[in-house]
């Protein structure tokens, strides 16, 4: 019997970490560049990705820093890029979405709800050390602010973004009522098969991080959504490695990056990108589990090719 093929995702940068929080955070195009062709080579099919102003690492909606960093990935892998349609914290609908109209990627993320992302417990570890003036009042505003992806602005995705871009969806779910949100809209005729919904484990105002939750979730999805899904889990923070090696033995696709978490063991940054996709691969190898290569990545989620981007 073959060995099983396994998707791995890699999100590179984030909107959440901040540069105080790790030196080897990227923020500038060629260190994202740069990481995300490393990445590639160590047995990522997808990165994912956010964009940073190159100057000081706070995060933008900016089509061009996205087209910089599309351009250099192109240029080196024949990676499948997925773009956060969600952004920042703060950012209109519309600021999030001018990047995927754009750029037409191949994917780009879809958030199931509405909810309290919670990164303001980070600052009481970092205070004093900050690098930037906005990194603080940027976590502080999580406190506050939720991220807003009403049912309007889902129905808008699967019909204006879908029928304009081409593009496929990485839905997003963050609890468990955002895969009654996804069935819905499968029932609906408004989500097409096969669908790719990376599952978050872990995250201030989601589902906890723990095996009975993660257990929980894949049920919930296999009986909502049968076998029209491609199931990807990631674990935020100190739970990543802990939930994807449980999940990978569930069934699952696979998710690292520096976006996700900042180490590569207990109390260990992190070198780079690429090293924790070199983790999870030797990991996965134990269980004579094999990553997909792009192009296979494509062909399981059903994708429209590289080209056929807008950059």
């Amino acid at each position: 019997m073959p060995a099983r093929k396994v998707i791995i995702t890699c999100a590179v940068t984030g909107s959440a970490h901040t540069p105080t929080m790790s030196p080897n955070l990227p923020y500038t195009v060629e260190d994202v560049v740069s990481q995300s062709v490393d990445a590639v080579a160590a047995g990522a099919s997808i990165i994912h990705l956010h964009a940073r102003n190159p100057h000081d690492g706070s995060p933008t909606a900016d089509p061009a820093v996205f087209l910089e960093y599309l351009k250099g990935i192109k240029d080196s892998t024949d990676a499948v890029v997925s773009i956060t349609s969600g952004g920042g914290t703060g950012m209109s609908v519309e600021d999030r979405l001018r990047v995927i109209y754009e750029t037409r990627p191949e994917l780009c993320t879809l958030n199931l709800g509405t909810f309290n992302y919670g990164s303001f417990p980070m600052i009481p570890k970092y205070a004093g050390q900050w690098k930037y003036d906005w990194e603080e009042p940027y976590l502080e505003s999580t406190r506050v602010e939720p991220f807003v992806s009403t049912f309007a602005d889902i129905e808008h995705m699967l019909t204006d973004v879908r029928k304009q871009t081409g593009s496929r969806f990485e839905y997003e779910a963050y609890d468990i009522g955002h895969l009654y949100t996804l069935a819905y809209y499968l029932e609906a005729g408004l989500v097409e098969p096969p669908i790719f919904l990376q599952t978050i484990m872990g995250v201030m105002g989601g589902i906890g991080a723990t095996v009975e939750h993660l257990a929980h979730m894949r049920s919930t999805a296999d009986r909502l959504l049968g076998d029209a899904y491609e199931w990807s889990v990631l674990g935020a923070g100190r739970h990543q490695f802990e939930m994807i090696t449980a999940s990978a033995v569930m069934g699952s696709h696979v998710r690292v990056g520096l976006e996700d978490g900042l180490f590569i063991g207990r109390g260990e940054l992190a070198e780079s990108n690429a090293q924790q996709v070199a983790k999870i691969r030797r990991i996965l190898a134990e269980l004579s589990i094999e990553p997909a290569t792009p192009d296979e990545a494509r062909a399981i989620l059903g994708l429209k090719g590289l080209d056929q981007v807008g950059w």
